[in-house]
Formats: C-alpha cells, sequence, structure tokens
C-alpha cells in the first residue's frame, strides 16, 4: 500500500492542485471531472483561485440570504402550528419533525428545511 504524502513534501505544483481540488467543490458542490490540471502552471492555479474563490464568496452570499429567508419561513410555520392546535413550539417542532420524517434528528431537520446547521442548538443557548 502506497503511503499518502504529507503537505509539507508536495511540490508547490501538487500544492496548488489539491487546493484546487478543494476550491472547486467549494464553488461548485462537487469535484471536478475531466479537468486535467498537469500542465497547469503556479500563475495558472492562482488565476483559478482568484475566480473560485468570487464563485465561492457568492455561493456563501447566497446560501446565507437562503437560511435566512428559511428561517423566516420556519418561525411563522411554527406560529401557525400552535395556532392550528400545537400547544407549544415542542409540539410544533414533533410535528414537522413527523411531516419531514427526520426522526427527532435536528440536523437533518435543519438540512431538510434549509435552516443554518446546528439552528436549534443555537435558539437553546440564547
Amino acid at each position: 500500500m502506497r503511503e499518502l504524502t504529507s503537505w509539507e513534501d508536495m511540490t508547490p505544483l501538487e500544492q496548488a492542485q489539491c487546493t484546487y481540488w478543494d476550491m472547486y467543490k467549494d464553488a461548485y458542490g462537487h469535484r471536478p471531472r475531466g479537468i486535467d490540471t498537469s500542465s497547469w502552471s503556479l500563475a495558472a492555479f492562482d488565476a483559478e483561485f482568484d475566480r473560485l474563490g468570487k464563485i465561492i464568496e457568492e455561493e456563501c452570499l447566497q446560501r446565507k440570504q437562503a437560511e435566512e429567508a428559511a428561517i423566516v419561513r420556519f418561525e411563522e410555520q411554527v406560529k401557525s402550528f400552535i395556532k392550528m392546535g400545537a400547544n407549544d413550539r415542542e409540539t410544533a417542532l414533533r410535528w414537522f419533525h413527523e411531516a419531514e420524517q427526520t426522526n427527532g434528528d435536528e440536523e437533518y431537520l435543519c438540512f431538510c428545511l434549509g435552516l443554518p446547521y446546528k439552528y436549534f442548538r443555537k435558539l437553546e443557548a440564547a
């Protein structure tokens, strides 16, 4: 079995290839396929890092906006559930879990509803 090369033992080009691999996933949600970076220079990687960095920043902004909108929708639905007969927030959350089939898994419910990761833990701490 081949031993993995440590970051310090990689050449600058190998490090750039690894960084590109990770940044591409951050930008597009999947690893690059069919892109041969073996002939790229460090300058080419730097230019691509700038481009990917802008895409990642925009994606992050869009994700935060989507999460904020999901929070508003969720909190309005909690109020609606309480008006419809859920006696309290805990019952309303149980209704969400049942509807989304999340079996009480709060993080999975966050994922299903587009809420920020650990949204319910942040509420408990407040």
